[in-house]
């Protein structure tokens, strides 16, 4: 649970992901992500041997530690990296 209130404005958040290699990965880390508080739409872009990119987009802002623990529940991935919009 996100410990940030919805405040009505959309936020983006990008995720790099590594060690995805199909799309059966691609459902498991959208699963995840969809779970989590706050969450109204995840889309992914898979790149097999090379880092996938996860767009969530989300009414709060969601928490290092939430995003890396949905994406250790997703399966063996790593999460790179962590980029959030201006808003």
């Amino acid at each position: 649970m996100s410990e940030f209130t919805a405040d009505g404005i959309d936020r983006t958040t990008t995720l790099r992901i590594s060690g995805m290699t199909c799309n059966h990965c691609v459902a498991h880390v959208i699963a995840e992500l969809e779970a989590l508080d706050g969450v109204k739409n995840v889309s992914v872009i898979l790149n097999k041997g090379g880092q996938s990119v996860a767009t969530v987009v989300s009414d709060v802002v969601l928490s290092d530690t939430a995003l890396a623990e949905a994406i250790d529940e997703a399966g063996a991935y790593t999460l790179d990296a962590i980029e959030r919009d201006a808003a």
